[in-house]
């Protein structure tokens, strides 16, 4: 790390650190990062990102949009499952699943255009 990067005192804004370390003590951070983890692997990405473009899909659409086995879409659905960014409806023997709701669209889209804009200024 370069000495320019780090900080030579203490704290500089004592207000400002005690405010936010108390909001931090009321909001589910941490659940925030388990649902951003959850994305985080390249295939759930893309399946989140597929189940963006489509109001729902079949396990087996996504494992061939992914290019992935059904099984390995089922684990990974279960996944995004547990952490709430998608959910699902059975019918008969297949299992349809969609965003869980707006606002994990509203976060891909937010990503795929940041990810875009760095780009653009490299």
């Amino acid at each position: 790390m370069n000495k320019k990067d780090t900080c030579e005192i203490y704290i500089y804004d004592e207000e400002k650190v005690n405010r936010i370390q108390d909001d931090l003590q009321t909001v589910d951070i941490s659940s925030v990062a388990h649902m951003l983890k959850a994305i985080a692997d390249e295939n759930r990405a893309k399946i989140t990102y597929a189940l963006c473009q489509d109001e729902e899909l079949c396990v087996c659409d996504i494992a061939n949009i992914v290019g992935i086995t059904v099984a390995n879409a089922s684990h990974h659905l279960r996944t995004l499952h547990k952490q709430g960014v998608v959910k699902f409806r059975k019918e008969g023997k297949l299992a349809f699943y969609s965003l869980d709701d707006e606002h994990i669209k509203q976060i891909m889209i937010i990503a795929l255009t940041h990810s875009r804009e760095g780009k653009n200024n490299v």
